[in-house]
């Protein structure tokens, strides 16, 4: 057997080493299925108590085969009309336009504090690294948002104050730092670009699978903010979806409270669908941002993909 020949034979002898057999294929297979759908389970199990039927829901319990569905919940949302409406748009609105301001100011800082020829970037990289240790407080931060900048009522006052954060600087300060090679900075330099072309030209390319998971941070962050309504918004036309779907529930919770002090019948307390709408809320709260999902991690592993230098 010549020395070729014994090359091959060992060869096909370590890829069938690695390659799993049929049964074992089938069972990895099956464990990665049960565990997706472990994930899945949960917002499917709300989605059907949502449209349970209230009176079946109080005297049957959870099921995943309610004996009587209805649409009652989403009726008794639905009612707030162009209100809803207009939440989801403000929440849209504010989580796009926020992500992508915080993905810019982010990735712009982190990439500055990652360069070694920058003379200040320790000094940057310790001011956000401080304000992760310490912060001013809810009073101070109130103070400067409603009268220094002057962002009371204000569609502002959801975006800026979550638009930059401190964590999310050092985890791409240290992608830049390990992901993207000096050989391409230099190279940009060698060829006349500026900071700026290097940046978005060179750098961002490169950058995909950070600025990605840091836009979905982001996202996440503005879709489920409510706080912020709370703090600095009055007006109806501004408030987003999560901070109303809070107030819904809250006065849901203060009629059934004070019952006894209202002028309401007991039919018309006993039909109000309290459990069924609560996970309502929840299938309108998070539904939109579950289907997205897919869409950013189209872009998320199409980032992985983009090469490096070969030094």
């Amino acid at each position: 057997m010549s020395a070729q020949t014994q090359i091959q034979s060992q060869s096909a002898k370590g890829r069938d080493f690695h390659k799993l057999g049929p049964v074992w294929n089938v069972i990895f297979h099956a464990m990665a299925g049960i565990f997706a759908l472990m994930c899945v389970f949960p917002f499917i199990f709300v989605m059907i108590i949502s449209f349970t039927d209230e009176n079946t829901l109080a005297r049957n319990g959870y099921s995943l085969f309610p004996e009587k569905w209805s649409v009652e919940a989403y009726s008794y949302l639905f009612k707030a009309g162009d209100q809803l409406l207009r939440s989801y748009g403000v929440t849209i609105a504010v989580t796009v336009i926020g992500t992508v301001i915080g993905v810019i100011a982010t990735a712009l800082f982190a990439y500055a504090i990652s360069r070694r020829d920058f003379k200040y970037r320790n000094f940057f990289a310790f001011f956000a690294f401080f304000t992760m240790l310490f912060n001013g407080g809810l009073v101070p931060t109130y103070i400067i948002v409603t009268q220094l900048l002057g962002l009371k009522d204000s569609i502002w006052a959801l975006i800026l104050p979550l638009a930059v954060n401190a964590f999310y600087i050092m985890i791409l300060r240290t992608f830049f730092s390990t992901m993207v090679p000096d050989a391409i900075i230099e190279s940009g330099r060698i060829d006349g670009a500026g900071e700026f072309g290097i940046f978005f030209k060179l750098v961002l390319p490169l950058a995909l699978p950070g600025l990605a998971t840091i836009a979905l941070f982001s996202t996440l962050g503005y879709w489920n903010d409510w706080f912020n309504a709370l703090l600095y918004i009055n007006t109806p036309n501004l408030v987003p979806l999560q901070s109303m779907l809070m107030r819904i529930e809250n006065n849901m919770q203060f009629i059934m409270q004070n019952a006894q002090n209202t002028s309401l019948s007991v039919g018309v307390l006993q039909s109000m669908p309290q459990d069924t709408s609560r996970m309502a809320m929840v299938v309108l709260a998070t539904g939109p941002i579950v289907f997205a999902y897919p869409f950013f991690q189209r872009y998320f592993i199409q980032g992985l993909t983009v090469g490096a230098v070969k030094e």
